[in-house]
Order: C-alpha cells, then structure tokens, then sequence
C-alpha cells in the first residue's frame, strides 16, 4: 500500500497524472505520520526522564520549594499543579506525541523533501537526503533555544506578580506553551532550507535573496517579538539573531549555485528586458553542394527546344515568363 507510485511509473523526471500525484503524497504522509507514531510509543516508556528534562529549567529558575511564596532570591516562585483526574494521563500524550515529533523529525522531513525532490533535475535530486540530514538538526536546534531561552522568560513573566500572591501553574498550560514555543522555533530555524530549495527549483535566484536582507531583517525581529512570549528585548534577539545569520548562510548558498548553474552561459545575468549581445563575426561559407538531381521541366521546357537541345531555357530564362 505504501510503494511509491514513482517508481511504478519508472520516470526519471518525476512525471506522472494527477491521481499518482495525490497517492504519492498520501503515501509520503503515512510514511511520515507511521513514524512519529512508533517513536511516540517509544517515548511513553522513558516518560519520567523526559517530565525532568521539561520541567527542570522552569523549576530551577522560578520553582517553590516547601511551600514558600518567595525563592532564596527574593523574586516571585511557582508550583506546577494539576485540576481534573484526567490531566496527568493528558499530559502524558503530550510529552510523548511532542518527543515523537522531535525526534521522528529526520523521517518527516525526508518524506516531505523527496515529495518535492522530483521537481528538481536528475542530478539534483540527491540533495533530497542533505535537506533530511541538515533540516533535522535546524529544527532541533531550534526547539532547544526555546528550551534554554525558558527560564527566563518565566522569570519576566512571574515579576509582575503582587507580593504575597502565590503563583500556581498549571501543568498542561505550561506544556502547551513549551510544545508552541519548541514548534514554531523549530519550524523559523527551517527558514534557510526554504530559501535553498526555493533556489534549487529556480524560483528565486540568490541576487533577489540579497536585495530583500533589510525587509528580511525587519520581519526576523518582529516574528522573534511575537514567537517570544515575554516580549523582553534579550529573548528577542537571542530569536531573531540567529534566523538572521542562517538567512545570509542561505543567501550565500544561493549565490554560489546560482553561479555554478550560470556557468558557461553569459546571457544568465540578463534581466528579462534587457537583449543579450549579437555575435556579428562573419564566418566563411562552407562548400556548396551541386544537385545532381534532374529538375521537374515547367512548363515549355520539356521539349527543350528553345534554346537548344537538351536545354531547359527559354530565350535564356529558367521559365516560360
């Protein structure tokens, strides 16, 4: 059920009719949504370690500890809880389904690529397993920034608290912040794969990428001001800092294909109105070929003579006019 109708078509250019289009992308989809499904269940068994490793940097930074409404620091603490009987077993799906896709992310991200992949040329379709191999870490790098850039965040956001006001948090209000905070980190980090791949089928060349940086630098900083949730200046730049670098990474990746493609060609650069330069050099004219063939007579030349036997004039013209 799950084989590629790529290769049912054996075409090496990708073509095929739609409905194939809309199976392959149904395969491509359960291959992704198997895998994160498998790792997720994994997951569920190691649930203890992955509940400390979430909620450590909260509880390090602003954890209440026996009860006390102010930390050892003097700034507001809070106490994780939870409200319903249901919740702990909620939570538990979330942790797992969040690790699931976190780590399954290698998988996904190869089965979206190799979607795309047959757009691209035969030669070219070998970077499908680059952008798996690349996209994994982006995107892991990027939830692990939301993760580090936490603690803080909560400390920003528990200061604007009355004194003598105890902070009680609920436990799946946090991790529904934490898993949109990883998610939309993770998914900003994919932003120089996009422009790559945008690159790679010749959608954008790297010269347009270029001229775009001050509007790209403007957008990066108020995406970092609205993914952060405390809106602080440091949490901000720490965002958009590094989406800043990987989009000029990007930008210099596109160049240097563009001029690898362009190799050879001197009309590459060319706008679409500007003309490309004429070779006017004459060239020496090649030997002429004789007919040996005889032509059809029109029409008072069959006889041939006019101009003599044998002849295919009349009155030394080709034709009777």
């Amino acid at each position: 059920m799950l084989k590629s109708a790529r290769k049912q078509e054996k075409d090496d250019e990708g073509r095929m009719p739609l409905l194939d289009h809309l199976r392959e992308l149904r395969n491509r989809l359960l291959k992704a949504v198997l895998a994160i499904v498998v790792v997720t269940i994994a997951a569920a068994f190691f649930q203890k370690e992955i509940y400390e490793f979430l909620l450590r940097p909260l509880l390090e930074s602003v954890g209440c500890k026996d009860g006390v409404v102010v930390a050892v620091n003097g700034k507001p603490c809070a106490l994780l809880k939870t409200n319903t009987l249901l919740a702990p077993f909620t939570n538990a799906l979330k942790v797992a389904l969040m690790s699931g896709v976190l780590l399954a992310t290698p998988v996904w991200l190869y089965q979206l690529w190799a979607f795309v992949a047959p757009g691209l040329h035969k030669g070219e379709k070998r970077y499908a397993y680059a952008f798996a191999i690349v996209g994994a870490p982006l995107f892991v790098s990027g939830g692990y920034l939301a993760y580090a850039i936490l603690p803080q965040t909560a400390e920003i956001m528990l200061g604007f608290s009355p004194e003598n006001v105890q902070n009680q948090i609920e436990l799946d209000s946090y991790l529904d912040l934490l898993v949109r905070m990883v998610i939309v980190f993770g998914i900003a980090f994919e932003l120089p794969l996009l422009l790559i791949a945008l690159n790679m089928t010749g959608v954008v060349s790297g010269k347009r990428m270029l001229g775009w940086w001050r509007g790209m630098i403007v957008g990066l900083t108020a995406f970092a001001a609205i993914a952060t949730p405390g809106g602080e200046p440091i949490s901000m730049l720490l965002l958009a800092g590094p989406l800043a670098v990987l989009y000029f990474i990007a930008v210099g990746f596109s160049l240097l294909n563009d001029k690898r493609r362009n190799r050879g060609n001197p009309d590459a650069e060319l706008s679409d109105d500007e003309a490309s330069d004429l070779d006017l050099t004459p060239e020496p004219v090649g030997s002429v070929e004789r007919d040996s063939g005889s032509r059809p007579a029109l029409p008072g030349q069959a006889s041939g003579e006019a101009d003599g036997p044998g002849s295919h004039r009349l009155n030394g013209y080709d034709d009777v006019t």
